[in-house]
């Protein structure tokens, strides 16, 4: 049966999605993690800041190591059923209903189109807005960049990285306070300013 025009339409649109490359267009949610059982299901590593936050999105980007799946680097994956068990998120993909299918899929990344994720308020900011950005103190010292983001249950955590611009070569754990350590975050000038001295232990 021929598909009818929206639906051909609606197809391509999603095709080039899924291929779009450009920068910031996609983020990345979690990840594929081993088989669990014999009907496919798999476990899902997830880096939303509530573990289950990623089901919100049941289409996601699949992105796989091109030099494991050279000819299909990247797909679409449905969720249509998942499991909270006390280690972590089990969760089945649509068509993928043996182990040796879910196998082909550990590994990868899991992501949604940026558009798609909630607005914020003006102080609010994603992970990966603020991975990247350079961190400056209130003497205009440098300490380097965003590796990444820690969730500690308390608050969060910079995880901090030297650059050639950095006054010494430490990695340093920030805590993401907006009321007492972020001063200022300026996603245009890719900065983030805090209060924090360099001889701090964390």
């Amino acid at each position: 049966m021929n598909g009818s025009p929206a639906n051909e339409a609606s197809n391509e649109a999603l095709n080039e999605a899924l291929n779009d490359d450009s920068s910031g267009a996609w983020v990345v949610l979690g990840k594929v993690g081993k088989v669990h059982g014999i009907k496919g299901w798999v476990r899902v590593i997830s880096f939303t800041e509530i573990a289950d936050g990623i089901l919100d999105y049941p289409l996601l980007r699949a992105d796989f190591d091109a030099s494991v799946a050279p000819t299909s680097a990247t797909r679409q994956l449905e969720i249509d059923d998942y499991k909270q068990q006390p280690k972590g998120l089990i969760a089945h993909f649509k068509g993928i209903d043996n182990p040796e299918e879910a196998r082909l899929l550990n590994g990868a990344t899991l992501s949604v189109e940026r558009k798609a994720l909630p607005p914020l308020e003006s102080d609010e900011y994603y992970w990966y807005q603020l991975e990247g950005l350079t961190v400056i103190n209130q003497h205009d010292e440098c300490f380097g960049i965003i590796k990444s983001m820690l969730e500690t249950g308390a608050n969060d955590v910079m995880v901090v990285k030297a650059t050639q611009e950095s006054i010494d070569d430490r990695e340093r754990l920030i805590p993401y306070l907006s009321d007492s350590v972020v001063l200022k975050v300026d996603l245009d000038e890719r900065v983030i300013r805090v209060d924090w001295d360099a001889d701090f232990l964390a």
